[in-house]
């Protein structure tokens, strides 16, 4: 199994400057414990937690006792160390309840993902910041790119971020800007890159072929949640060869086939 993840050059940096910036510094100490406990693969320690975020231990643990609290995060007396807790899951749960999108998408990814032999998900995106895994579908074959509901990734990345950056109400200035800061196995030039984007708002759906991970093709079509906002994305991702003898051609039809009558169903008609 492919994990479709990458490393970036320093995702807890980026999470305490996000810290250092607030407005709401409350609240983003907060998010970012959260999102922290959330990727490590192991409890961490205050000091650990602390020194990573730019926190002072005070404030961090002040922090931590609140989140314990409110049953977001476990405290283990024995280690001394803290993990996410399952009120997290409360969240989750009531997100996904009311959320259409998931319940409508998850039938049409599981059955794009049987029928090509695919790894499927169903996006949300949060403007030009990142986009979260909202759902997936696992093909059955041997061989798998893995992916993860609640994984995040660079809003412009891959073929999703040229739907994005295709659809979406942004000046060129702006774009440009967040291009410089992606990082891809096989990155394209930035008129490589206008130039894919200008070929996704004629065909519809966008590819990215090998670009964000040399030997894997992702697809992607849009969704509008409403007229005038792109929401989300339906995405299948493969081994490049793999799909070509399935029938790439018929992949992206069917994948954009079903991101349309997906926008209709939330918002009514939009036009082919």
């Amino acid at each position: 199994m492919t994990d479709l993840s990458k490393p970036t050059a320093s995702p807890n940096r980026d999470l305490a400057k996000t810290v250092k910036e607030s407005k709401a510094p409350a609240i983003s100490r907060a998010a970012a414990i959260l999102r922290l406990l959330g990727k490590s693969d192991t409890p961490l320690g205050l000091h650990t937690i602390a020194r990573t975020l730019g926190l002072v231990p005070s404030t961090c643990l002040h922090v931590l006792r609140a989140l314990v609290a409110e049953e977001f995060v476990a405290f283990d007396f024995d280690t001394k160390r803290y993990s996410l807790e399952a009120g997290v899951l409360t969240l989750a749960r009531h997100w996904l309840r009311r959320n259409q999108f998931t319940d409508l998408a998850q039938p049409m990814l599981d059955r794009i993902s049987r029928e090509f032999e695919v790894t499927t998900q169903g996006v949300n995106i949060v403007g030009l910041d990142h986009i979260i895994v909202v759902a997936v579908s696992q093909s059955g074959s041997s061989f798998q790119i893995s992916a993860q509901i609640g994984s995040r990734f660079p809003a412009l990345i891959s073929a999703t971020g040229r739907c994005i950056a295709a659809f979406g109400d942004y000046s060129e200035s702006e774009l440009e800007e967040r291009f410089k800061t992606l990082r891809w196995d096989e990155p394209p030039t930035l008129d490589q890159w206008n130039a894919q984007i200008q070929q996704t708002r004629e065909q519809g759906f966008a590819v990215d072929a090998g670009s964000y991970i040399s030997g894997v093709t992702v697809i992607a079509a849009p969704v509008w949640k409403s007229r005038d906002k792109l929401s989300h994305a339906l995405v299948a991702i493969g081994i490049s060869s793999a799909m070509q003898r399935t029938g790439l051609d018929a992949l992206q039809q069917s994948l954009l086939a079903s991101a349309r009558t997906l926008s209709n169903q939330l918002c009514g008609e939009i036009s082919p």
